[in-house]
């Protein structure tokens, strides 16, 4: 099968992330920080060796406030929720996921305000508009760094200026872009950070992360055994454990260590080059075919590995069908948990038929695609 699915989860993985998932699980599957006998202690070394990387990563200045949560989705709903307080307003724009969205709007029955700055035609979000919408009591601002609908790239750094301006925290969603831009938390003003393990990193599902920044504490959202303060009944409050009740994924986090050696080892700057080439040579062909209408920015520089089509006013889950049955190419159809984005680009009523390309994806299978594409417009 030819995966263009990549928006969702990797795959497939390096094979390093399989052999160290895999190494973990069958030799020293111990429940990390909860024992000191040999195995727990080595899953640990391995699981504080990932915060390292993710905290070289995203330059953080301590590894120790790299959260590990079971996905991108938990770690907003704790950045969100250990933020926002009753009375607190909070700003987030029309291109968010629904992990962002659904808390806040959660929260709005606890008394907390929001408002929702949309973007254009092409997911573009105005900077200027953001500002505009902050008010006294403006807590949080809230966005993604990449749509996973349009692909739009946000100017996140811009944004964090106007937070930090403002004194406003500021989170960042990056389920579609961690692993695959440049994200220096220090540079960029960001507070918090959301990532999942399994989509550009390259690691097992059931991993994710939460950066927060260095003397910012947020309310934990779970409590319970961390290993740590066993005496007291009081959740510690130190990073990571105030966040990290129960036991980890640690073998998942293993893996996703290996994805992250394999990031730095490939370059990042070169694993963006070659999304980017898959990604304009995708939309120079598609949009050349009579009957298929592209969305988003349809440039490079401003739009990541997901391009998103529909073919005439055929629902997007017939086409997805066909591709995936008569085919063999795997791309994700319908409203991708975005409702506000597909309203911004009018297309909340047919969904949208979404490629998302990665690093093992190739020129050849783009050819492929474009083909099938041109077969089905012609016969359907």
């Amino acid at each position: 099968m030819i995966y263009f699915d990549n928006g969702a989860t990797s795959f497939p993985k390096p094979n390093s992330v399989y052999d160290e998932t895999m190494r973990a699980m069958k030799e020293y599957g111990a429940n990390p920080g909860r024992s000191g006998h040999k195995l727990a202690l080595k899953l640990s070394r391995g699981i504080f060796e990932t915060r390292t990387l993710l905290s070289k990563l995203f330059n953080t200045k301590n590894p120790m406030n790299i959260i590990f949560t079971f996905n991108a989705t938990e770690s907003l709903n704790l950045g969100i929720k250990g933020i926002l307080k009753p009375g607190d307003h909070v700003i987030t724009t029309s291109m968010e996921h629904n992990s962002v969205l659904r808390p806040i709007k959660h929260l709005e029955g606890f008394g907390v305000e929001s408002t929702i700055v949309y973007g254009d035609s092409k997911g573009i979000v105005d900077v200027s508009q953001i500002e505009e919408a902050i008010k006294p009591n403006t807590k949080l601002i809230v966005t993604t760094h990449v749509s996973n609908l349009t692909g739009t790239i946000m100017p996140i750094k811009e944004i964090g200026q106007v937070a930090k301006k403002n004194q406003i925290y500021y989170l960042v969603d990056g389920a579609q872009s961690a692993g695959i831009y440049n994200i220096d938390v220090e540079e960029m003003n960001i507070d918090l950070l959301a990532f999942p393990g399994h989509k550009g990193l390259l690691g097992p599902q059931g991993t994710g992360g939460l950066y927060i920044k260095d003397n910012l504490s947020i309310e934990s959202i779970f409590q319970g055994g961390t290993g740590s303060a066993s005496s007291s009944l009081i959740q510690p409050d130190i990073c990571p454990d105030k966040y990290e009740s129960g036991t980890s994924n640690g073998p998942g986090i293993i893996g996703l260590g290996a994805g992250i050696k394999y990031i730095m080892e490939k370059g990042i700057e070169n694993i963006r080059s070659h999304e980017e080439e898959l990604t304009k040579h995708f939309i120079e062909e598609a949009i050349q075919i009579e009957g298929v209408k592209l969305y988003g920015p349809l440039d490079i520089k401003k739009q990541g590995a997901v391009v998103s089509l529909n073919i005439r006013d055929i629902d997007s889950s017939e086409i997805s069908y066909i591709l995936d049955e008569e085919y063999d190419i795997a791309v994700r159809p319908g409203l991708h948990c975005a409702p506000l984005a597909h309203e911004t680009i009018g297309t909340l009523d047919q969904g949208v038929i979404r490629f998302s390309f990665g690093i093992f994806n190739t020129h050849e299978e783009i050819e492929y695609a474009i083909k099938a594409l041109r077969e089905i417009v012609k016969e359907i």
